[in-house]
């Protein structure tokens, strides 16, 4: 990660306001260009949190007025948003719920309930997550509610539809196609999940959310961020603070023993132990709350070139970012090239047969 003040800056609003609660007051040692600040707080899709950040801010320190109105305004909007976004989510489950299909709700507003004021939290897609009979069920409830819809991933049982005005991921599985190790894993916690009950819920207004237990959706949010990180679209700081915010919120109930068996049985406990480092070293994370959490240098390095990679940008291509994450995690880069590989293969020629049909 570079050592330059935008970035400590950066860093250090983000983590005022990810841990808000906590954090009264908020100084500032150096100087900073706020248009940087804000650069990385849109690319990072954490512009509410360092806002947050800004709020402890002493007068003198804070960005120029004309600047913070305009943010002020955005973060406004944001907040409209994910409220119109939780009206739909209530809506769609509902007129689901109506024709017989049932379904979690993974990531986004689900566990935006995590943070303090989560609406503060920057919005993405939708995505539910059901089982198989239901996944049946709602692609054909739900194309004809879509203006359009993107191919479906028959492997990881995944697609995508614009339902006006937003888009909609249905995923009857939460596979990365990374390896066979991890999506096995994946596949069982699905099990816990769907035929043991693994869930819990949150009220959006008059309707009941369902959503993965925190044991099973701690993992969920784990793999995905690692199918992002491998993956030539990159990860997000978004994401890490995701994952703080649910260890948080879960500290005493997360069951670590569990949850070391399933990093071990998905060959992650490497990427785990230096999400952590990351995590405790520039996202202020209590230690006292990160599960199988190790100090020392090994660690930290990891965490660091983790950090830099995801701030720094990842938009190079796919050899880029393949060669990056190398450099942080060779063993499991060089294995999870192969189902990468695997899954863009095996996408173009699914495409090639559908267009000669």
């Amino acid at each position: 990660m570079d050592n330059n003040n935008n970035q400590k800056a950066f860093i250090r609003l983000l983590k005022a306001g990810l841990w808000e609660e906590h954090e009264k007051q908020v100084s500032l040692d150096y100087s900073v260009d706020w248009n940087e600040i804000y650069r990385y707080a849109s690319e990072q899709m954490v512009l509410g949190l360092v806002l947050a950040g800004i709020e402890r801010l002493s007068n003198d320190q804070r960005p120029p007025k004309e600047m913070l109105l305009q943010w002020i305004g955005e973060i406004q909007m944001l907040e409209q948003r994910n409220l119109e976004m939780n009206r739909f989510i209530g809506l769609l489950v509902d007129k689901m719920r109506k024709e017989g299909i049932y379904t979690l709700l993974v990531k986004g507003q689900g566990i935006a309930q995590c943070y303090e004021r989560p609406l503060l939290r920057s919005s993405g897609d939708v995505d539910f997550f059901m089982s198989e009979t239901n996944y049946k069920k709602a692609k054909e409830f739900l194309l004809p509610l879509s203006r359009t819809s993107k191919p479906e991933r028959a492997y990881s049982k995944e697609l995508g539809l614009s339902i006006d005005p937003w888009y909609v991921e249905i995923h009857g599985s939460q596979r990365t196609c990374l390896s066979t190790r991890v999506d096995s894993e994946i596949d069982a916690v699905q099990r816990s999940v769907f035929y043991e009950g693994k869930a819990r819920s949150w009220m959006n207004g008059k309707t009941q959310i369902f959503l993965p237990a925190q044991d099973e959706d701690v993992f969920i949010v784990f793999t995905h961020f690692l199918k992002h990180l491998f993956k030539e679209e990159g990860a997000s700081i978004r994401q890490l603070c995701d994952l703080c915010r649910l260890l948080w919120t879960y500290k005493n109930k997360i069951d670590g023993k569990l949850l070391a068996m399933r990093l071990k049985g998905a060959g992650i406990m490497t990427e785990w132990k230096a999400f952590g480092a990351c995590a405790v070293e520039y996202l202020g994370m209590p230690v006292c709350s990160m599960p199988l959490y190790v100090g020392g240098e090994k660690w930290k390095k990891k965490g660091r070139r983790m950090m830099g990679y995801i701030l720094n940008g990842t938009n190079h291509g796919r050899f880029h970012a393949f060669l990056s994450v190398l450099r942080i995690f060779p063993m499991n880069a060089l294995r999870f090239a192969v189902g990468i590989l695997f899954e863009v293969n095996f996408l173009k020629i699914k495409e090639n047969f559908c267009n000669r049909e």
